[in-house]
């Protein structure tokens, strides 16, 4: 059994191991990622943490509803990006009512037709509020692919070089109706880059987590089962609002 995911890290070194990729990418975030690198302080990431309109907001209404004075204790972060029972307390009128302010004047996906339904976790952000589920009627190759580097994936490493390793894991797929996860296929990630690392170096076997191009540490078969329960919950939302 591999370590859990935060086992050799605390909650806003959680948040800058997820944080970061789509940040580097200027997707997400305040600029300079790199605020998001170890050697960093926890002011520091706090600070840039705020910065997310959408991530903050969700580890803001986790922590109110858990009764935690702050939203980078590590259940907090953790159940954002993972899952886990946290969320089950989190109210989901009110988080939809305040992702529909947050983000009123942007483009959003389908986050005006889920009604009072949401879940406080990083899949509905992706899968809902963000626009590009709205372009799946067309050609969904492009908007597929980006869906399915956004959201955080689960999968066994089955090799492992200088700065990347095989991961097998099951892709986001579209049959034209619904989106639901195939069959596990290899593909290629990144756990190193010129010496930056994100999380301790995987082994062959280990479960870890995955995010963009990146590998974001490991996880415990409780931490897996939480995050595919997440994300089927999320997918069946979405599924159910396209019908």
């Amino acid at each position: 059994m591999t370590a859990r995911l935060t086992a050799d890290a605390v909650g806003w070194e959680l948040f800058a191991r997820f944080a970061f990729p789509p940040n580097e990418l200027g997707y997400c975030g305040p600029p300079d990622a790199s605020v998001l690198l170890s050697g960093r302080s926890r002011a520091d990431v706090a600070g840039h943490a705020q910065g997310f309109d959408g991530a903050w907001a969700y580890l803001e209404e986790i922590a109110a509803a858990a009764g935690i004075d702050d939203p980078l204790d590590t259940e907090v972060v953790r159940s954002y990006w993972v899952g886990g029972p946290l969320l089950d307390a989190v109210n989901c009128g009110t988080l939809t009512a305040r992702l529909r302010t947050l983000f009123a004047n942007q483009p959003t996906g389908i986050l005006d037709s889920v009604g009072s339904h949401g879940l406080a976790h990083h899949s509905f952000h992706v899968l809902v509020v963000y626009p590009w589920i709205r372009f799946l009627s067309g050609d969904p190759t492009t908007p597929l692919r980006i869906l399915q580097a956004c959201r955080i994936r689960w999968g066994t490493v089955d090799w492992v070089d200088d700065e990347h390793l095989g991961l097998l894991s099951q892709p986001l797929q579209f049959d034209g109706y619904r989106l639901f996860l195939g069959a596990e296929v290899l593909e290629t990630a990144r756990w190193r880059r010129d010496g930056i690392t994100l999380a301790p170096r995987p082994e062959s076997g280990d479960r870890i987590a995955a995010h963009w191009d990146w590998t974001c540490g490991r996880l415990s078969e409780q931490e897996v089962t939480a995050l595919a329960a997440a994300t089927a919950s999320t997918l069946e939302l979405v599924n159910s609002v396209r019908r």
